[in-house]
């Protein structure tokens, strides 16, 4: 039906019964199933839940037994440094956490197809992206203890400090890659482009869709990378949006994919060509990365009171991590000193991340002057003075009665 004819259905005056009180086909049953729990027809897949290779005609990849080994290093050191930070704020080390049980394949897929020139924008999920850019985890930990935003430098490691506003990396993602385009960086394969990430509930904030209008526009070399996590805190998908959310895109004039985001083959290989499209100067791209949160939101958050146990058991069956290991042990690619080496390596990992959480400093107090602006100004400085006077004062007082 063309957009002329369109309108919306109404049952106002009508015999037949509502849409929603209609019963569906059978058929209309298992598609909707399908779609739910796999993502649908147009779902990029090339590992099954199951460790299974297959084949796709158009996001094919070829790829080492070696870099193979090194993607499931990553996803389990990576997931080993998400359970220390969640248990680390269980013990009041941390005050809050941001957990990516389940998200690692996405994260380490899209992570990995990025080449040194490209930028990242994360929201405060991407440990795994993190860990690609070369950050360690000990340098999120000042951000959820709240003694910093972010210890690296968002220019050498090519990766933003986190951004806790929902969505708003997309619009500062979406002018960095405007200044690509403007200043001539795309264009060649050796070009520049920008990758965004964002969960699904920030598609329902205005920025998003600004950074798309001001992207597809400009053409800005900027794929946006959605983590569809299935749930918004407590809001389902289905509160979020009418289309699948990959289909969004073409609202705004640029090509949306979906990709199974627990298969770290099929997310490297859809991230590689969004980003070389970008890099030619064909972008945006959208991403959707069809996967499942298997934590709660955040450690304040309790998952129970809005989400059945069953649908997160039935999400267990295509763990990104356990899939991997299956094909590897299958094809006889990896053999059990490698998968005893990778775990004896994430207990290395745990402990120094413990020590170094439990042996963390609190920051100065003068910290909260030094780091405002670029050049100090009068006014800061004089500011500065004025508060380290006050907090001299306590000690001079508690010296004094100490005397006395």
């Amino acid at each position: 039906m063309s957009p002329e004819h369109w309108t919306r259905p109404t049952t106002e005056g009508t015999a037949g019964p509502p849409a929603t009180a209609a019963k569906p086909t059978r058929e209309q049953v298992i598609a909707g199933l399908r779609a739910t729990s796999e993502g649908g027809a147009d779902l990029v897949q090339l590992l099954t839940p199951e460790g299974q290779r297959v084949e796709h005609p158009d996001f094919d990849i070829d790829i080492s037994d070696a870099d193979l080994r090194d993607l499931y290093r990553d996803m389990v050191l990576v997931r080993r440094a998400d359970r220390e930070g969640n248990a680390l704020q269980r013990q009041g080390q941390l005050g809050i956490w941001v957990p990516l049980l389940g998200q690692e394949a996405a994260q380490i897929g899209a992570g990995r197809a990025l080449q040194p020139q490209d930028m990242a924008f994360p929201s405060y999920r991407e440990h795994g992206v993190a860990w690609c850019r070369g950050i360690d985890p000990t340098e999120l930990f000042g951000i959820f203890r709240g003694t910093d935003h972010g210890s690296w430098d968002p220019t050498a490691t090519r990766f933003h400090l986190y951004t806790i506003v929902i969505g708003n990396q997309c619009l500062n993602a979406a002018g960095y890659a405007m200044g690509q385009r403007f200043d001539g960086k795309v264009g060649d394969p050796d070009g520049e482009a920008t990758m965004v990430f964002f969960g699904d509930g920030a598609t329902s904030q205005g920025d998003v869709h600004e950074a798309m209008v001001w992207s597809a526009v400009y053409d800005a070399p900027l794929v946006f990378f959605c983590q569809n996590n299935q749930w918004a805190i407590s809001e389902p998908l289905e509160r979020q949006t009418r289309v699948p959310l990959y289909q969004r895109a073409s609202g705004y004039g640029f090509p949306g994919i979906r990709v199974d985001g627990n298969d770290v083959l099929a997310s490297l290989a859809v991230s590689r060509w969004a980003l070389d499209e970008c890099r030619q100067g064909n972008g945006p791209v959208l991403i959707e990365a069809f996967t499942y949160r298997m934590d709660a939101h955040t450690t304040s958050d309790d998952p129970t009171r809005y989400r059945l146990a069953d649908e997160q058991e039935a999400w267990k069956l295509k763990d990104p991590i356990e899939r991997l290991r299956v094909h590897l042990v299958r094809e006889q690619f990896a053999d059990q000193d490698f998968f005893d080496g990778v775990d004896a390596e994430a207990d290395e990992l745990a402990a120094r991340l413990r020590e170094f959480c439990f042996t963390m400093p609190d920051p100065p107090p003068e910290r909260i002057f030094s780091e405002v602006y670029a050049e100090e100004t009068p006014q800061l400085a004089a500011q500065r003075e004025d508060y380290l006077r006050y907090l001299a004062g306590f000690a001079d007082e508690a010296m004094a009665g100490g005397v006395r």
